[in-house]
């Protein structure tokens, strides 16, 4: 009954493991959607609150700075506090946000709800690795895959969502561009039409609130199972779950958190600077239609996606390092090709459809793999986020900068092969650093020589001690031996000088029995023969 009763435990515990995963997947997906559905009714939300698309930056910058906040906020509070109460609530204050979205009319407003919906969001894309991280332990790989990859579905679903709401109207040109790889926000809009694009006011303003009243809902519905999924875990399951899992901290625990929050500054800026310009490379250098620019564009976003879903069943009997190593080496090779030989059209569409590829799967299997030599907590992965969020905002705006600037120069290009460049040189030294040895197995390593060599010590001292005793006794048997010669030659002399007997019948034995200790016996000899030996001395 005992052993039904701990299956049991075990089953059930099984199946809350699934349906946590299952909540986060549903989650990022829904962050997804959030994140993507600005782009296509951006000119929407500037006719609603009578400004034109180029006045409206300042709500990205909101957005980014929440998400950002959020992000930190989160990793602090993650440590303190039940994880899925905590992003039971920042689903809440998504929904919230969105719900309230499509009915502002203050420019002021909008920005404040787009900061506070950033934060949700930050806190929601913070907590979910760390979640996942402790809810599988050293299995998280192909969990982090499936959560990351839902981000990108629900990227990619959103535009479609805006695309039936408004019913097939302009702001479907702007659909592609806020495709996004991570779920950290973009600063500025991607499409370069949006900042000259006037608010249209047409009979479809009011048909984008749609999009943003179904994405909510779908939100809610999540929350409420996060909730639900709350009530049936204790509120100290997660942090026992990862101090049974986890051991210390590496001995550059903090080198190598900062190596890696730079890592994913460059792979982040990396994969969104070239999302949001391959097409004005496109048709600018590559001299392409918009057609085939677009195309060119579709082709790294579904690359991605594929290859990030592919990650899923492939993380499950690969490595993190060995992922990232494969991903390293693809984007090194294929920024190559974009950078110095482009001017080859095939080598333009494969080498995009490669990076893409190589894009997809780094930044999960990059805290899979630090997970296996530190502690990764709330903090933690916040840094890990805020990275990559800082990445998306400043490399893209730099890049951008460099491309007004310098008009002939296919900065993007060269913009790909650094960062690609950048991300190949730190991850041997992080390699490096992780696999430091502990002080402890220094100690202990040493601990183990000493008593090695105490042991060959002792062994050598026990046989010199072994050769000392069998010394000892050897000098002994021959003092013996020397000692009965000397007996034996001073009985013979004796015996020789009494006259009557022979020598030979002269018992030795009293003599012997003196010194031996045994009682006299004479060999074949009688009681007749002793007694005439006693009667000889008597006589004499």
């Amino acid at each position: 009954a005992e052993a039904e009763a701990a299956g049991g435990r075990g089953a059930d515990g099984a199946v809350l493991r699934w349906c946590i995963t299952g909540a986060l997947c549903a989650s990022f997906l829904g962050l997804g959607m959030s994140i993507a559905v600005l782009g296509p009714t951006f000119p929407n939300l500037a006719a609603n609150v009578g400004k034109n698309v180029s006045d409206m930056y300042y709500i990205f910058v909101g957005r980014s700075l929440g998400f950002l906040g959020g992000s930190v906020v989160g990793g602090v509070l993650f440590d303190c506090m039940n994880a899925t109460l905590l992003l039971a609530l920042s689903m809440l204050g998504t929904t919230a946000g969105l719900y309230v979205i499509p009915w502002c009319k203050a420019s002021l407003l909008l920005t404040v709800l787009m900061s506070v919906i950033g934060g949700s969001m930050g806190i929601l894309d913070t907590g979910a690795n760390v979640l996942i991280l402790n809810t599988w332990g050293s299995e998280s790989g192909p969990h982090l895959q499936a959560l990351h990859f839902s981000f990108a579905a629900g990227a990619f679903l959103a535009p479609i969502l805006a695309k039936m709401a408004l019913g097939g109207s302009e702001s479907e040109e702007l659909a592609g561009a806020e495709k996004t790889n991570q779920s950290v926000l973009k600063s500025v809009p991607t499409a370069s039409a949006a900042s000259t694009t006037p608010a249209p006011k047409d009979h479809h303003d009011g048909d984008f609130l749609w999009s943003y009243i179904i994405i909510g809902t779908y939100i809610l519905f999540t929350s409420i199972f996060l909730f639900a999924l709350y009530s049936k875990s204790s509120s100290t399951r997660d942090k026992s779950n990862a101090t049974g899992q986890k051991g210390g901290l590496a001995k550059y625990h903090w080198p190598l958190v900062s190596l890696l929050f730079v890592f994913f500054l460059f792979y982040v800026g990396a994969e969104v600077t070239y999302g949001s310009y391959v097409f004005t490379y496109a048709t600018v250098f590559a001299e392409m239609t918009e057609g085939e620019a677009a195309a060119l564009n579709s082709v790294f976003w579904g690359a991605f996606a594929v290859c990030r879903g592919a990650a899923i069943f492939g993380a499950a009997f690969l490595s993190p390092a060995t992922m990232i190593v494969i991903s390293l080496v693809c984007s090194a090779a294929s920024s190559s090709a974009l950078a110095f030989f482009a001017h080859y059209r095939a080598l333009l569409w494969v080498g995009t459809a490669v990076y893409g590829a190589s894009m997809a799967t780094v930044f999960p299997s990059g805290i899979s793999w630090i997970e296996q030599y530190t502690v990764v907590e709330g903090k933690t992965a916040s840094l890990f986020v805020v990275g990559g969020a800082l990445g998306e905002m400043c490399i893209p705006a730099v890049v951008g900068y460099l491309q007004g600037r310098f008009h002939h120069i296919p900065v993007i290009t060269y913009a790909t092969f650094v960062t690609s460049i950048m991300t190949v040189l730190l991850f041997p030294v992080m390699y490096k650093l992780a696999n430091a040895p502990q002080e402890n197995e220094l100690k202990e390593v040493t601990d183990s020589e000493t008593r090695r060599a105490l042991l060959r010590h002792s062994r050598l001292t026990e046989d010199e001690e072994d050769e000392e005793d069998v010394r000892e006794w050897n000098d002994a048997d021959f003092e013996v031996i020397e000692m009965n010669d000397k007996l034996t030659n001073s009985l013979t002399g004796t015996s020789s000088r009494i006259p009557g007997d022979p020598p030979a019948e002269v018992s030795l034995q009293p003599h012997l029995d003196h010194v031996l200790g045994d009682p006299p016996v004479v060999a074949g000899g009688s009681p007749g023969r002793q007694n005439g030996n006693v009667d000889w001395e008597k006589s004499e």
